[in-house]
């Protein structure tokens, strides 16, 4: 049955696929990669990389009136000249924020104190809402319909949805501030892509007191491997990670890992890499594409799904969980107790030991956007100026491991406050941080592209969506 549904699904796209190429350039990638504005850590946005629609701003200013109007203006004002405007906005009123993280709510009152300190006299009440279980698209597109909205701004993850459902649709509105483009060696108008406060990443891990070696990317889809990971279902920015792996760069980073693999392994892949030959045909995959799917395969059909990273982070440290694995956020190591037979140290992060081979995890980003019918727009402005061009506005996410702000500037004064990189020192090795620009390089991490995931969420997605899936206890 899954054959037939599987060849409906590739027919339809190659149809589709078909149409778009002659009726529009909707299919195209624009200049510019959102990967790049994750990388805006180390280097100016690329030029030449796909990305999502620019912004807005980028637009003659004389074309643009309302919200556009205010972020073309506030795009050529500094942080201070903003926080002026914000004091007249909202002085006694509350700002509504909505986030895919909680730590807004710990970022609001420093920038508040901020405020203050031009304006002893300002006050500002706030709200920070969390929706759970994917439902802030829903928050957001229903908060778009009043003429004046509820929510000032958003802090959000998962770059395919945010691109066709929010940005596509005019819903969000992206801001660039003027330091945190100077800071990467561009401006607001010449920058095109999400504004990212910080990339997060999920690494691959494995449980240190057994025999088990994991010293290879495919070793965590070998034949027994039952890697913890939460649902692709649960957790989407978990889909797009494995919906990335078939772009050119990260197929070939697959197969160079795959070429690494002694004869006994690669006789146990070499077929289902085989089999996903016509697969990669039919969704139009290059060269090395039949790696990627081979590898997401074999991952989906075999991985223990989880609730959540909290309890696969538990499991794992545990002494217990010999020889088992998972992907899960680095920053989850932060919070683990030490016990007799709970520790840090009875794991390995892959990609910090010697000799290990291919990616070593997914990196996604926390983007930052006004709403269309933002009620306090420049207020909205001012506060994301803050968090990503001050080391206290970045606080609230930098003060721990994993969490690498995309304003090089304030990534460096957040080390230099805090020192990840000695995070663990000698007695917990595994939680000194190496870095945003070690991840992306000798990590080998995948970077989530919104704008890559959109175009393939229906081909590949799709295909994903198809595939037969472990369930423990079978």
């Amino acid at each position: 049955m899954k054959k037939k549904v599987l060849s409906a699904v590739l027919t339809f796209t190659m149809v589709v696929s078909a149409l778009a190429g002659c009726g529009s350039a909707a299919g195209t990638q624009a200049p510019a990669a959102t990967d790049s504005g994750a990388a805006t850590q180390s280097e100016a946005p690329a030029a030449d990389a796909a990305a999502p629609a620019a912004s807005e701003s980028a637009a003659p200013a004389a074309e643009l009136t309302g919200i556009d109007a205010i972020i073309a203006e506030a795009e050529g004002m500094t942080m201070d000249e903003l926080a002026q405007k914000a004091i007249e906005e909202s002085n006694g009123k509350t700002f509504y924020g909505v986030g895919n993280s909680s730590r807004g709510k710990s970022a609001l009152p420093v920038f508040i104190e901020y405020l203050q300190t031009i304006d002893p006299n300002y006050s500002m009440e706030f709200e920070w809402q969390q929706p759970k279980n994917n439902k802030i698209f829903e928050q957001l597109t229903s908060d778009s319909l009043k003429s004046e909205g509820t929510f000032a701004m958003t802090l959000i993850q998962d770059g395919n949805q945010i691109q066709s459902k929010m940005v596509d649709t005019d819903i969000l509105k992206t801001y660039v501030p003027k330091e945190w483009a100077e800071a990467n060696g561009t401006t607001p108008d010449a920058y095109t892509g999400f504004l990212p406060l910080q990339t997060l990443n999920k690494v691959f891990m494995y449980n240190n007191t057994g025999s088990a070696q994991f010293t290879n990317c495919w070793d965590f889809v070998y034949e027994g491997s039952h890697p913890l990971f939460m649902g692709v279902d649960s957790e989407i920015v978990g889909k797009n990670f494995l919906m990335m792996l078939t772009e050119d760069k990260y197929a070939t980073w697959l197969k160079e890992a795959y070429d690494k693999l002694d004869d006994t392994k690669k006789a146990y892949f070499e077929p289902t890499i085989q089999a996903m030959q016509a697969d990669a045909g039919d969704l139009g995959l290059g060269a090395n594409g039949a790696y990627a799917l081979a590898w997401i395969k074999l991952w989906v059909n075999n991985y223990n799904e989880q609730t959540d990273d909290g309890p696969i982070c538990n499991t794992l440290v545990d002494a217990s969980a010999k020889d088992q694995s998972g992907l899960l956020v680095y920053s989850k190591l932060r919070s683990v107790e030490e016990s007799a037979s709970v520790s840090v140290n009875n794991i390995n992060v892959a990609a910090y030991q010697d000799g290990y081979t291919g990616i070593g995890g997914y990196g996604y980003c926390h983007y930052l956007f006004l709403t269309k019918n933002s009620p306090l727009p420049w207020t909205a402005c001012a506060f994301i100026a803050f968090m990503t061009c001050t080391e206290k506005g970045f606080e609230a996410w930098g003060k721990d491991m994993g969490g690498y702000s995309a304003n090089p500037n304030v990534a460096k004064e957040i080390e230099d406050t805090f020192h990840h990189s000695q995070g663990g020192g000698d007695e917990f090795p595994a939680k000194n941080d190496r870095g945003y620009d070690w991840w992306t390089t000798n990590g080998q991490l995948v970077l989530e592209d919104p704008a890559y995931c959109s175009e393939v969420s229906f081909s590949v997605g799709s295909w994903i969506d198809v595939l037969d899936h472990y369930a423990p206890g079978e």
